[in-house]
C-alpha cells in the first residue's frame, strides 16, 4: 500500500487570509458642491433684500459714489408722500430732532445720508437737512443715483 506521509496543519494558512478592501483616502467632494451651490442661489435671492428698506425714486446725478465706512451709515429718507423715516423707521417730525440727538450721542461719527424722492420739493430737503444740523449731524451727504445729466456736454 502506498503509504505517503500526511500531515496536517493546524489552520496556518500564510498565504490564502482574506484581504479587506483598503480605506478610501480621497474625499468626495459632490455633496460639499452640492451644498455650496445650494447656498450660493439663497445668497443671490436675498441680497437684493438687504438694501435700506423705504423705496423713494432718487434724482440721478453724474456725481461717483462716496468712499465706504467701517460703521453703519445713518440714513434718513423723505419718501414722495413727505413721510420721514431714520433708517426704515418711519417719524413724526415732531420726534425728528429728539430721536436725532439721542443717536447722535451713542454714534462716533456725525456722518449721515439724506436720501429724498426726486418729487420732494426742495424747501422740505433743506427742512430735513436743518433738522439734522440741529439733531447733532452736521455731515450730510445727498444720496443719489449715477447716471444722470452732465452740465459738461459730455452725455447724460
Amino acid at each position: 500500500m502506498g503509504g505517503g506521509v500526511v500531515q496536517k496543519s493546524g489552520g496556518n494558512r500564510r498565504g490564502r487570509r482574506k484581504s479587506r478592501p483598503a480605506a478610501m483616502s480621497e474625499i468626495n467632494v459632490t455633496p460639499f458642491v452640492d451644498v455650496m451651490l445650494v447656498l450660493l442661489i439663497i445668497f443671490m435671492v436675498a441680497a437684493p433684500l438687504l438694501t435700506v428698506g423705504v423705496p423713494v425714486e432718487l434724482p440721478k446725478t453724474a456725481a461717483q459714489a462716496l468712499p465706504t465706512e467701517q460703521e453703519e451709515p445713518l440714513t434718513i429718507t423723505v419718501t414722495a408722500e413727505g413721510t420721514v423715516a431714520i433708517m426704515t423707521t418711519e417719524t413724526d417730525e415732531a420726534d425728528l430732532i429728539p430721536k436725532l440727538r439721542a443717536i447722535a450721542a451713542e454714534r462716533a461719527d456725525n456722518k449721515v445720508y439724506l436720501r429724498a424722492d426726486e418729487s420732494v420739493p426742495y424747501g422740505r430737503v433743506a427742512t430735513i437737512m436743518g433738522a439734522l444740523n440741529q439733531g447733532g449731524f452736521n455731515d450730510i451727504g445727498l444720496v443719489t443715483d449715477t447716471g444722470g445729466p452732465r452740465l459738461d456736454g459730455q452725455g447724460g
